[in-house]
């Protein structure tokens, strides 16, 4: 799903227009973004957890020739899904239960 399939189906879910739904999203965005930049956390309860984190300082290999390089240490955004989100992806099917035979 992309942007404006986004869009439209959240227009349709909450009985809006596509250009309010589309300014919502937007401002969603935002307010996310800047929170997270300012190194702090939107939490959604029952959806997840946007953050950011810190990565530290590591060696990797260049891919290209193998020489050992240095990545610099990094703050990166970061989700955590949350238990309903989660839930809800991992759904399993019902084992049927094997009824006992009465003598």
């Amino acid at each position: 799903m992309n942007k404006k399939e986004l869009v439209a189906a959240v227009a349709a879910k909450a009985e809006m227009t596509q250009a309010s739904a589309e300014k919502v999203l937007k401002a969603l965005l935002e307010v996310t973004v800047a929170e997270v930049a300012k190194k702090g956390k939107v939490q959604l309860i029952g959806f997840g957890t946007f953050e950011a984190r810190e990565r530290a300082a590591r060696t990797g290999t260049n891919p290209q020739n193998g020489k050992q390089i240095k990545i610099a240490a990094a703050t990166i955004p970061a989700f955590k899904a949350g238990k309903d989100f989660k839930d809800a992806v991992n759904v399993k099917p019902k084992k049927k239960t094997a009824k006992k035979a009465k003598k």
